[in-house]
């Protein structure tokens, strides 16, 4: 017997590997998942900040406020008496005016130069040495400070260097004034005192300056030091707020004291709250219990196909955890970050970032039922506006939705969430148009704040969806589009190297988009994958009639259960080629089943003839591909697209008598052989879809003119 190529290969490749079916259907791994999601939802639930009114700084208190328990506040206005009392009593600093120091050098140095008397005073000086000492001087008096007694002691207080301060305050010091003895004496021993310059050199160059008359101005740099470090030695003020005192009347200005007193409260509030006591811990678990309960009988009479899969569910629970983290998050920042802008965030938009996950990843319904439950959870949890929250993060939810759904590129969530921030724009202005505030501040910060989670929901998306979608092997239109690419390694190799099977797949993509479309099935899916479903065709293009160009058929060469393996064999290939290539575990899925467990029918009749009819003499499964069959409407469409493009070849005359005919024929030949068996497409279905391929194919086919030939000039 010749080789058949592909014929090695292992059937059971052709099945769901047992590790993703393990995880996907093991019961335990879904109690993991379930039991994860009640974890957190309990934890966020439970472990929630305390809710203190929130007043606007510069608002009217719209109602009283009383204190819930004894607290103290720091209280920044009498801190800030305090610090102002604190400085009260210090006095100005003063020093030598850096000019006169400089012009009384200056003169002191013409002096040596013009008047040769100073060697008979200081006959034991040298030049050299009356500058080194006029350097010393010259730095000491720059340093030199004078202040008053208390002043001098509050430095002592704060601890502050002294060493260059001496007790004296001017009169006046828009005069010149003459320095005491007591300075000079001062300034002798600091400056001289471990020098080797003789004293005969020390008293001449003190003799001269004693005699000048010097500016004093103050010293606003050493002032201004020493008012802050006695302001940072006085203690914060903290005043304490007895029980049931009001903190705020009614029609009242909100100031930041009002503002201090309530964070203090509920700082207090937060600590004193008993997290363990048996009632606190009964309402966070009934308050659990009762979200995931109407979770679960949502999933399950709605969408029991996601219910029913580990890897869905892990995907929704992945998405819900996600959300409630990054809400905690944001709610951390606010508590703890210092800038009014934060403080001014009344309507976080926290939940349509879920409701694109959501959408994108799973189902638009699941998104709808998902946005509103975690909208109504982090309600009840995070310190906002609850009435503002809830309007303007379900508004904007359902614009994300409703955009969402006929994404096809991931930079078009841009545009979606532009479109939800308008809604948003609706909404801000008629919350403020209620409460007569349109043209105040709040409405601008809330208008700039939704729109700075806009865009921060937009990038995060962009930047996860293609990781979850990798990480949970999920199809989305986005991912479509980009293997719909003809540069596609595969698509380019088969355009190249089996033409007339890449003609086949783009005519089955049609035809399969078209009959689900009508259906509402995925049509977009169903024409992508239909471009891959025949890539095994590449090992051996040669075998398939579609890319022979005339001459011998290869066939001729083969027994009939020889060319029905090189047949049968191209799916295994194909399996092979899309693992290598790393294509979706879903176009597999469609390359494995598009023929099903159905029979190469002329290979087999071909057989039949040649052993004399006697069918007991064959074993048909030689001639069956391995399926398994069709598991959904997508992979059934496509088996119908595929056997219908594959035999209109072979029709004398196309029209839609002789369309329908023939389409009729293939569908009851693949229902009475058990194809449909696990699809779940109905009768009327199928009417439709059959209906849907006709027509597209009536479209492609359709007639043109015969144009005459122009005669040759002569």
């Amino acid at each position: 017997m010749s080789h058949v190529p592909g014929q090695e290969s292992d059937v059971n490749d052709f099945n769901v590997s047992s590790e993703q079916s393990f995880f996907d259907k093991s019961s335990g791994v879904r109690l993991v998942i379930v039991v994860s999601f009640v974890i957190s939802l309990f934890v966020f639930l439970h472990f929630r900040e305390v809710r203190v009114e929130v007043l606007e700084l510069g608002s009217v208190a719209p109602s009283y406020v009383v204190s819930q328990l004894d607290f103290d506040f720091f209280d920044e206005e009498a801190s800030i008496i305090l610090r102002q009392e604190a400085v009260r009593d210090i006095g100005k600093i003063y020093k030598l005016a850096d000019t006169f120091i400089r012009q009384r050098r200056m003169e002191f140095e013409n002096y040596l130069i013009y008047n040769q008397d100073w060697r008979e005073e200081a006959e034991q000086s040298t030049f050299e040495e009356m500058y080194r000492g006029l350097d010393l001087l010259e730095k000491s008096l720059m340093e030199l400070r004078f202040t008053d007694p208390r002043t001098l002691r509050k430095m002592d207080q704060v601890n502050l260097d002294t060493q260059e301060y001496q007790i004296y305050t001017p009169v006046d010091v828009s005069e010149e004034v003459e320095l005491p003895d007591l300075m000079w004496d001062y300034v002798k021993e600091a400056t001289f005192q471990d020098t080797d310059i003789e004293i005969g050199t020390v008293d001449f160059i003190l003799k001269y300056f004693r005699d000048r008359r010097w500016k004093l101005e103050e010293d606003i740099a050493s002032q201004r030091l020493l008012r802050r470090q006695v302001q940072s030695y006085v203690p914060d003020k903290y005043t304490h707020v007895s029980a049931g005192k009001r903190i705020i009347d009614q029609g009242e200005k909100v100031t930041t004291r009002h503002i201090a007193m309530l964070q203090a409260m509920k700082k207090t509030l937060s600590e004193t709250r008993n997290l363990w006591h048996p009632a606190t811990l009964a309402g966070s678990i009934v308050m659990t219990a009762l979200l995931t309960l109407v979770s679960v009988f949502f999933l399950r009479i709605i969408h029991p196909d996601i219910a029913g899969s580990n890897r869905k569910l892990f995907l929704l629970v992945t998405i819900v955890v996600l959300t409630l983290v990054l809400s905690k998050i944001f709610e951390f920042f606010m508590l703890t970050s210092t800038t009014t802008f934060a403080d001014a965030i009344r309507f976080p938009l926290l939940t349509p970032f879920a409701a694109i996950m959501l959408c994108s990843l799973l189902h638009p319904n699941i998104a709808a039922f998902g946005s509103v439950m975690l909208t109504v959870v982090l309600s009840l949890v995070l310190i906002v506006d609850r009435s503002g929250f809830l309007v303007t993060n379900i508004v904007a939810s359902i614009v994300v939705i409703l955009g969402t759904r006929s994404l096809k590129r991931r930079k078009e969530i841009f545009y979606v969430c532009g479109l939800a921030w308008v809604a948003c724009i609706l909404v801000v202005a008629s919350l403020h148009l209620y409460e007569n505030k349109l043209w105040e501040i709040s409405a601008a910060t809330d208008l700039f704040s939704s729109l700075l989670f806009m865009l921060g929901t937009a990038v995060l998306a962009v930047g996860l969806l293609p990781l979850l979608e990798s990480t949970f092997d999920v199809m989305t239109d986005a991912t479509l589009i980009e293997y719909m690419d003809p540069n596609q390694e595969l698509l380019r190799r088969l355009a190249i190297e089996a033409p007339g099977t890449y003609q086949h797949s783009v005519v089955v993509g049609n035809l399969a988009e078209a009959g689900a479309l009508a259906i509402g099935a995925n049509g977009l899916f169903c024409r992508v994958s239909a471009l891959y479903h025949d890539i095994g065709k590449l090992a051996t293009p040669q075998y398939f009639t579609e890319n022979q160009q005339g001459g011998m058929n290869i066939h001729q060469l083969l027994t009939p259960k020889e060319s029905a393996q090189v047949i049968i064999s191209h799916v295994r290939e194909a399996v092979a080629m899309a693992r290598k290539a790393s294509l979706p575990e879903q176009f597999i899925d469609i390359i494995k089943e598009h023929h099903g467990t159905t029979l190469t029918y002329y290979f087999y009749r071909k057989e039949l003839e040649q052993i004399g009819g006697d069918e007991s003499a064959i074993n048909d499964k030689e001639f069956r591909y391995h399926g398994p069959k069709p598991r959904g409407k997508e992979s059934a469409i496509i088996m119908i697209a595929d056997s219908l493009e594959a035999a209109s070849r072979s029709l004398e005359e196309i029209n839609d008598e002789s369309l329908t005919k023939l389409v009729d024929s293939l569908v009851r030949q693949k229902y009475d052989d058990g194809q449909f068996d696990h699809c779940l497409l109905t009768f009327e279905e199928l009417g439709i879809v059959k209906k849907a391929m006709v027509k597209t194919l009536l479209a492609a086919g359709h007639a043109r003119i015969k144009y005459p030939t122009r005669e040759q000039e002569k």
